[in-house]
């Protein structure tokens, strides 16, 4: 079974090594690299051309945004199932894609998994967990999902219902798996161990600003879905108990 990791990047010189480092860790070999490039002038296009017999297929240009960028991965990739690992972000450990490829031949009938991820910051220490045990389709409802770099799907449930939104600059992977989870009620299953170790500092994580614009594109995604959703419903995330369910310190 063929895993395609892909990885979109732009202008991040000082850590796509490290994702190299973490792809090559993996005890899984039959792993198809893709890197998006968004045309990068840091020194990161130096960086992938190091590490350019690591990678099965290269683009570098202009694109329009994060979510464009990781389709294009998606129309490239042969890989039987498909996962993205962000420029900032590295596989917790050595045995994450062997876990990955063995649950999905197991198990015929199943169309993606999620399971956990962690925040680590500059100093390498482990600052949060987010755990998706506890996610439910109905918490869609609320702005919840499960850990969005834990999610590995068969390529062809992307071909059958379409790829990310390239609106969206934040929430495009919500919009996603609200519409193959909840809406299209695609067979997932959770797995209970860490996927990725993410950086602190991403765009849905970096202050008020981005949080009310997740927001609302959280809120347009549930009404083009046909999913009842309201900003009082959406924002009671923060405050309520359950929501440590899904983000877990």
């Amino acid at each position: 079974m063929k895993i395609t990791i892909i990885t979109a990047v732009y202008n991040s010189k000082s850590t796509i090594q490290q994702v190299f480092d973490s792809i090559k860790s993996q005890n899984y070999s039959n792993i198809e690299h893709i890197v998006i490039d968004g045309d990068s002038n840091d020194g990161t296009q130096k960086v992938i051309e190091n590490n350019i017999q690591r990678v099965a297929k290269y683009i570098s240009e202009k694109d329009q945004g994060l979510y464009d960028a990781i389709n294009k991965g998606i129309r490239l990739a042969t890989g039987d199932i498909i996962g993205i690992l962000n420029a900032d972000d590295l596989f917790y450990d050595n045995e994450t894609l062997s876990r990955v490829a063995s649950e999905f031949t197991m198990n015929g009938e199943l169309d993606a998994l999620y399971g956990d991820v962690v925040y680590f910051n500059d100093q390498g220490k482990i600052t949060r967990k987010y755990s998706s045990k506890y996610f439910s389709p109905w918490m869609f409802r609320f702005g919840m999902e499960p850990a969005h770099p834990s999610f590995y799907c068969r390529k062809e449930v992307f071909t059958k219902l379409g790829l990310y939104a390239k609106e969206y600059k934040i929430s495009g992977d919500f919009e996603l798996m609200l519409r193959y989870i909840k809406k299209n009620n695609i067979r997932c299953k959770y797995l209970p161990f860490s996927f990725v170790k993410m950086r602190v500092g991403g765009m849905s994580t970096s202050g008020l600003k981005n949080t009310v614009k997740m927001n609302k594109e959280i809120l347009k995604a549930c009404r083009k879905n046909g999913i009842y959703t309201n900003s009082f419903f959406l924002y009671l995330k923060y405050f309520v108990k359950w929501w440590g369910f899904v983000f877990k310190s």
